[in-house]
């Protein structure tokens, strides 16, 4: 014995190497013949066996969480929510707030009797219609929001008028295209004339009543002229309606300019 202690022979077969290793051991293998290998070598081919199964990446998982979704920040509530609860305006002008907030704006303006509801940037003059937001307004503001942009409509045409009664004031549509004088108001069932917009003057044709009225001052819009310079009301150029200041600014919206 020279001193080196060898262990049992370890025998290199090669279709058993599943990483393929036979290359770092060509050098120890010679045809048919085997050599033994000491105990530091093995170890050393061991721990290089090592290092190569954990250069191997892991399987990927198809159950992995997928990413968390994006956060936005609205600008209105400066609060950041997920993409999913932002309102986009399509195809308007791209400014991006939280549903809530919207919902909030579009309530608010209709409750102010204003039907064109502007998007909330200050800078903007896009419009946000009923049916970009009809998924995240409440059914009874939708409602009213559609009443109010109908009744713009037939204003607009000309064709509208009131019903003259004070305790009526039912809104009525002439939509025959014809003169009408003589008229009854569905609301209240009361004759009134559609011409001169007051209740029926019988036995006087429109003319008639008309040089009567310009003759002297009604005595009812008489009153109703001192009641308005008493309380300092104001008239709407617009409308002739009168309106009381009871807070805010002097901003006025006039009823038929939505």
């Amino acid at each position: 014995m020279d001193g080196t202690s060898i262990s049992n022979p370890i025998l290199i077969e090669d279709d058993d190497d599943p990483f393929n290793i036979l290359p770092y051991f060509s050098s120890l293998q010679n045809q048919d013949q085997n050599f033994p290998l000491s105990n530091d070598n093995f170890a050393h081919e061991l721990q290089l066996q090592e290092a190569l199964l954990s250069s191997i990446p892991p399987p990927s998982s198809s159950s992995s969480p997928p990413p968390p979704s994006s956060m936005i920040l609205c600008e209105i509530c400066m609060d950041t929510k997920p993409d999913s609860e932002m309102f986009r305006n399509t195809n308007i002008c791209g400014h991006l707030y939280c549903s809530e907030c919207i919902r909030s704006h579009v309530a608010a303006k209709i409750k102010e009797n204003i039907t064109k509801v502007k998007c909330p940037h200050p800078q903007c003059v896009g419009l946000i219609g009923p049916e970009a937001c009809r998924s995240i307004v409440p059914k009874e503001v939708m409602e009213r929001w559609e009443d109010s942009l109908c009744e713009s409509l037939i204003l607009a045409s000309e064709k509208v008028m009131y019903c003259p009664f004070k305790d009526c004031s039912a809104m009525l549509v002439d939509d025959s295209g014809e003169t009408v004088t003589s008229s009854v108001c569905p609301n209240c069932n009361r004759l009134f004339c559609a011409s001169c917009k007051v209740g029926w003057h019988a036995g006087l044709d429109c003319g008639e009543f008309r040089s009567r009225k310009n003759g002297g001052t009604d005595r009812e819009d008489k009153m109703l002229m001192d009641l308005a310079n008493r309380n300092m009301w104001k008239r709407c150029p617009s409308c002739k309606f009168f309106v009381e200041k009871q807070s805010g600014c002097m901003h006025i919206a006039c009823r038929n300019d939505f």
